[in-house]
């Protein structure tokens, strides 16, 4: 019977053969332990002297890491493996024999492990990694199909930028000139006066010269845009969606989780309905916490969102940010105009921000004076103002970003580690 290492716990007591890479051994002069992956997961394979032929004891010896095989045994319990179960192995075919694969089992550094990352994926933390990034995807998908969302594609070559053109990587197309897309916000909000309440999940750009820890610049966003919604009944679907997100990680990823060593009650205290805090009060906190380099009218940095997530110690939203540092789009705050109906959701833990949304602005008139106060091509707008034009009605959104998101759930440092081929400013290899 062939199966997976995932699937082997329906057949304890029988045979079966499964198709797998040799990650590591340990062997003895009498039993061998063969550390095996295929994919679905990760088992050892116990191979003992006196029950299996001498070629196939030799043999199970001098394979070498990462070279392919099939290997055919009983399924057996064990206590002492995370999975619960171990193959006592009876035969093996070596298929491909691997020699000198570089990521050995000693330490490595950053951008060596980052020029190998096509091999680096198949190590342990790595898949824990993007298994929790799949189911992430997987419950995305669940909440908004749940919910009467529609998915919806925007384009990712675009004529235009949502928030102007400073951190676009610049194309052309044909005779025209093209960017990649940093948003398809826009896109989604024509999608939303057609069919309600739409969704995009995709990747995004930005050249955005960055280094640190929280930024790609190839990364994946998920953008919802509701029609007949206001601000505050979408803060409501933001905190369901995170809350959702975390515990079907919790219920679905429980040996991923434990290989990070993450500490999962921080996790399980995260639930609906988030702590919200103005950036009024934001900015009154920060001044008593002792950060003088910050006044009313600055956007927050790291250090900043870190310090008022740790007060919390829970996802929070900072609402009603001032209107001069937010994009055109978002509708005015009926009390304070100095202000817009917006929010960032800040992840606890010191991963900042992961969700940015607000109102849209939904007049004709105020949108155009907006688009022309940022000095953008008003011609390149036109199809977004029609949407004022022809039926507009109040409506709300937000993008969250995939891998901070991932990193925060995980508890990976960098985001580089929770896209599979990541993109940052001095590497575009693999």
């Amino acid at each position: 019977m062939k199966t997976t290492i995932k699937n082997a716990k329906d057949y304890i007591g029988q045979d079966v053969t499964i198709g797998a890479w040799l990650a590591n051994k340990r062997s003895s002069g009498k039993i061998a332990f063969l550390q095996l992956r295929d994919g679905t997961g990760f088992m050892q394979g116990v191979v003992v002297k006196s029950e299996v032929d001498e070629e196939i004891f030799k043999l199970a010896k001098s394979i070498t890491q990462e070279s392919s095989l099939y290997i055919t045994g009983e399924i057996t319990e064990d206590n002492r493996s995370d999975l619960g179960y171990e193959m006592q192995v009876k035969n093996i075919e070596v298929i491909q024999n691997a020699h000198d694969y570089p990521i050995t089992p000693k330490e490595h550094g950053t951008e060596f492990l980052m020029d190998h990352r096509h091999l680096w994926l198949r190590s342990k933390k790595q898949h824990a990694v993007m298994k929790i990034r799949n189911e992430i995807i997987r419950a995305t998908y669940e909440f908004f199909n749940h919910n009467g969302f529609t998915k919806i594609d925007p384009p990712i070559l675009t004529a235009s930028a949502p928030e102007g053109t400073s951190e676009l990587f610049h194309t052309k197309y044909f005779d025209e000139d093209a960017f990649l897309s940093q948003s398809g916000q826009l896109y989604m909000e024509a999608a939303a006066m057609a069919y309600g309440k739409v969704f995009s999940f995709g990747p995004t750009f930005r050249a955005e010269k960055s280094k640190t820890r929280r930024h790609l610049i190839e990364f994946w966003m998920l953008e919802p845009e509701m029609a007949f919604t206001t601000h505050e009944e979408s803060l409501k679907v933001q905190e369901n969606y995170i809350a959702f997100i975390v515990n079907a990680v919790l219920e679905n990823c429980k040996l991923e989780l434990k290989l990070l060593n993450r500490d999962t009650s921080k996790l399980e205290k995260v639930k609906a309905p988030f702590p919200r805090i103005t950036y009024d009060d934001a900015i009154e906190f920060l001044h008593k916490e002792g950060f003088n380099d910050i006044e009313w009218g600055d956007d927050f940095g790291a250090p900043h969102e870190t310090a008022i997530a740790n007060h919390y110690d829970l996802p929070v939203f900072i609402v009603n940010y001032p209107t001069k540092i937010k994009p055109f789009y978002m509708q005015p705050n009926p009390d304070n105009e100095d202000t817009v109906l917006c929010a960032d959701l800040i992840a606890p833990e010191g991963y900042g921000e992961i969700i940015g949304g607000s109102e849209r602005i939904n007049d004709l008139s105020l949108l155009e004076a907006r688009i022309e106060a940022h000095q953008l091509d008003i011609e390149s707008y036109q199809y977004y103002l029609d949407l004022r034009k022809y039926g507009s009605v109040p409506h709300s959104g937000f993008g969250l970003g995939l891998e901070r998101t991932i990193a925060w759930i995980a508890g990976v440092e960098h985001v580089r580690e929770t896209s599979p081929f990541p993109r940052l400013l001095n590497r575009l290899y693999p």
